[in-house]
Order: C-alpha cells, then sequence, then structure tokens
C-alpha cells in the first residue's frame, strides 16, 4: 500500500508543479522559443523537482530499496501522470487524437522522454545511491 501511496503523492506535487510550469511555459516562454525551445528549458526543472520529490517520498513512505518497489511506484505515478494530462486535455477541448498526434511531434516526444525518467525516477535513486556507498 506505502508504494500506491507514495506514487500518488509523486504523482501529485510534480503534476502541480508541471501545471504551475506549463503555464509559464505555453504563456510566456514558447511564443519568445518556441515549442520545442521552452520544452527544453521546461525539462531540467521538472526533473529536478521529480527528484527532489522522489527521493523525500521513498525516505518519507519507506519504499523499500528493491527495483520491484521503485518502478511500481514510478509506474504509479506514470500512469496517473499520463491519465491526468489526457484529461486535462480533454477538460481544455483537445481531443485524444490530436494530443497522441501532438505527443509525437517532436516537442511531445521530449516531453514524453521526460515524463518516463519521471516514472523511472525512484528507481535512479535507488541506483544512485548504491553506486555512491560503492
Amino acid at each position: 500500500m506505502r508504494i500506491v501511496v507514495a506514487g500518488g503523492v509523486y504523482f501529485l506535487l510534480v503534476f502541480a508543479s508541471g501545471f504551475v510550469l506549463g503555464a509559464i511555459r505555453v504563456t510566456f516562454v514558447a511564443p519568445a522559443v518556441g515549442a520545442l525551445g521552452a520544452t527544453f528549458i521546461e525539462l531540467p526543472v521538472m526533473l529536478a523537482i521529480s527528484w527532489w520529490v522522489a527521493r523525500r517520498l521513498v525516505a518519507i513512505c519507506e519504499v523499500r530499496n528493491k527495483a520491484g518497489d521503485r518502478l511500481a511506484m514510478g509506474g504509479v505515478a506514470f500512469a496517473l501522470l499520463m491519465t491526468a494530462e489526457m484529461a486535462l486535455g480533454m477538460a481544455l477541448g483537445r481531443p485524444l487524437a490530436v494530443q497522441w498526434h501532438d505527443l509525437f511531434q517532436p516537442p511531445g516526444l521530449v516531453g514524453l522522454a521526460g515524463q518516463i525518467v519521471f516514472g523511472l525516477m525512484p528507481l535512479a535513486i535507488m541506483m544512485q545511491r548504491r553506486s555512491s556507498s560503492e
């Protein structure tokens, strides 16, 4: 159960951060540098937030240092993120077909890569800790 809670909280905190940064990206950054440039600017910030949040949550929720547990936490968060992204898009009047198409354009692919890294972050933190303790 702690894995599901950790994944859910991880998703909520990072999604909320992404919602704020996404609004800034679309409103201010993308008009100046284009959608792809804006995505490249936002991505490291989002990954830093993901790392920080995941690092704290694995400790707070006591998610075991086992690859399966860390992948499950990230998988729960990733599934919730993708569902929320699509639901938000639909709520804003973007049909699923349009969202799916945009996902495979350069800005969408960069964003998807970042979302996959977000999902793998709990595992990456475990691997980083193991390599630094050797």
